[in-house]
């Protein structure tokens, strides 16, 4: 859900966040309604994915434990230490070219930053 505090605001929750107020502003089971909530539960699906993938590679790391907490990222989150950044960015992209735990068409989110930074 767009309100929902569990994650920073990127691009696929701005993308989300729209469409969802363009679905709300449309006629209810309209052919537009029913394409915009197909688009919306799509996206979702690919989030909540990408989400798995990433607590799968966690717990497997020996992170059974810390897995939900270090996936939690919200507007508070803040980097533990701004040397580091460059260093986790680097990581994450390293992981997004060169393996599949982002879909093809995914931009690269800005939470991820964050998870790779905790660890």
């Amino acid at each position: 859900m767009p309100h929902d505090v569990s994650h920073t605001e990127a691009d696929d929750d701005r993308t989300l966040y729209n469409l969802i107020v363009i679905r709300n502003q449309q006629a209810k089971d309209s052919e537009e309604w029913q394409k915009l909530n197909y688009d919306i539960h799509t996206l979702r699906q690919v989030r909540r994915e990408v989400r798995n993938r990433w607590k799968c590679i966690l717990e497997d790391l020996g992170f059974q434990k810390e897995a939900d907490s270090l996936l939690s990222v919200t507007k508070l989150s803040t980097i533990s230490d701004s040397k580091n950044t460059r260093k986790a960015r680097e990581m994450l992209l390293k992981l997004a070219e060169e393996t599949n735990i982002f879909p093809t068409s995914w931009e690269l989110s800005e939470r991820y930053l964050f998870v790779v930074d905790r660890l």
